[in-house]
């Protein structure tokens, strides 16, 4: 089962889109469980991000639910073929050697877009990392936007859509608060600390 869409989020795809998306979550096991907030633009984290397959089931609850997200994924993944289709399912790529500029960008796409849901990793890699980066966090609150939080639960095979976060003054609190939403949630690999 997957939940409803809004009338503030942004869509995309097509019937066979949909059922291909469907049908992948389905053979997985996986499911999305939770409420879309009714919001035409917002930032999305995702964490833990542990596992080559978090992109996998991301990308088909995409396509089953008819969603226009963008995400931003590391340049390497944009090479040859999968680059145009990364491209084609609203992919961005950011190369991590020399981001200057992607907080700005995105701010100024954000703030420019009728509907765009701007999707995140806030460890910014799949291995383990004590702190995690803060773009998104500048991103929201410069472009005046909520955060949604959206969890991998891979014990019961699960994207959660936990809550719906107002990025307020302090940078190192709601990262704190950030953090501890995302507590009890574990990736394939990993929790998260």
């Amino acid at each position: 089962m997957l939940p409803s869409l809004p009338p503030g989020a942004p869509r995309t795809g097509n019937a066979f889109g949909r059922w291909f998306g469907r049908s992948l979550l389905r053979l997985g096991g996986w499911r999305v469980r939770g409420e879309f907030p009714d919001l035409e633009r917002m930032v999305i984290i995702v964490a833990p991000h542990s596992s080559g397959w978090d992109a996998v089931w991301g990308l088909a609850a995409k396509l089953a639910l008819g969603l226009d997200i963008r995400f931003m994924a590391k340049a390497e993944l944009f090479r040859g073929p999968l680059g145009w289709l990364l491209r084609r399912l609203g992919g961005i790529p950011v190369d991590r050697q020399a981001p200057g500029g992607i907080v700005e960008q995105s701010i100024a796409r954000l703030r420019e877009a009728g509907r765009l849901w701007f999707l995140l990793a806030p460890e910014g890699t799949r291995k383990r990392v004590e702190r995690w980066k803060t773009g998104f966090w500048k991103i929201a609150r410069g472009a005046g936007v909520p955060v949604l939080c959206a969890a991998f639960h891979y014990p019961e095979r699960s994207i959660e859509l936990v809550t719906v976060f107002q990025p307020g003054e302090d940078l190192e609190a709601d990262m704190a608060a950030i953090r501890g939403i995302y507590r009890p949630f574990v990736g394939k690999n990993r929790g998260t600390t």
